[in-house]
């Protein structure tokens, strides 16, 4: 039996995450709609577009749209440019040895910081949890970037924020650069430099002001 091909206005569209729903014509569901759903074409899906589209269930249980296409707009191949995916200067060897160094040069304060930790305290805690936590926030952010290409429920920016925070930070940063993942929206950048910016704070006080600076800041937010 062939599919129907059905018709619906696009009411939602998040087009930073590539997906969207469609309000169908009889009004009697929201339909899913991912961006690799829709075929090949220049235009980029606006609230308000007519979708024409056959129904399908997936994986996780839900009815999305497939084999969709914007009502008079002309399905047509992208641009050849367009097919040259930036991530591949990710795997040339001037991009590699760009990423080390960065990463290199982000680590090298929390790391003198948490040996010295080690060495005066008795306590590998920091050594361990920097890399331990850094290998769990790539991860996250691997699973979160392969969700939105599925058009699966996403992980939460709090979450990845709360990862960072307990020592990722650095799994998150090679993240960003390899995967290019949340590496674009200002909103998270800002307080993942936050984060990055708490920790370095935290190890040059450790290491070169005796602790002043944090001493400063514990007095301030607890005695008001």
């Amino acid at each position: 039996m062939k599919p129907v091909l059905r018709k619906g206005k696009l009411t939602t569209w998040k087009d930073d995450k590539g997906f969207g729903f469609i309000c169908s014509s009889d009004g009697s569901q929201d339909v899913f709609l991912h961006i690799t759903a829709l075929k090949e074409t220049n235009h980029r899906p606006q609230v308000g577009d007519v979708i024409c589209y056959q129904l399908t269930v997936g994986k996780d249980g839900r009815i999305h749209a497939c084999n969709a296409f914007i009502e008079g707009v002309v399905s047509q191949p992208m641009p050849r440019a367009s097919y040259c995916p930036i991530e591949k200067e990710t795997f040339q060897p001037k991009a590699k040895s760009s990423l080390m160094f960065e990463v290199l040069l982000l680590s090298l304060l929390p790391g003198l910081g948490a040996m010295h930790f080690a060495l005066t305290t008795f306590n590998p805690i920091p050594l361990i949890l920097y890399p331990v936590m850094s290998f769990v926030t790539f991860a996250l952010y691997a699973d979160d970037k392969s969700r939105a290409k599925q058009g699966r429920w996403r992980i939460s920016e709090k979450r990845l924020h709360l990862c960072e925070f307990m020592g990722g930070w650095l799994g998150g940063f090679i993240a960003q650069r390899r995967l290019r993942h949340k590496s674009r929206k200002v909103s998270y950048q800002v307080v993942f430099w936050v984060i990055v910016a708490i920790h370095l704070i935290f190890w040059l006080d450790w290491l070169f002001f005796g602790k002043r600076l944090v001493g400063l800041f514990i007095s301030v937010v607890f005695r008001g």
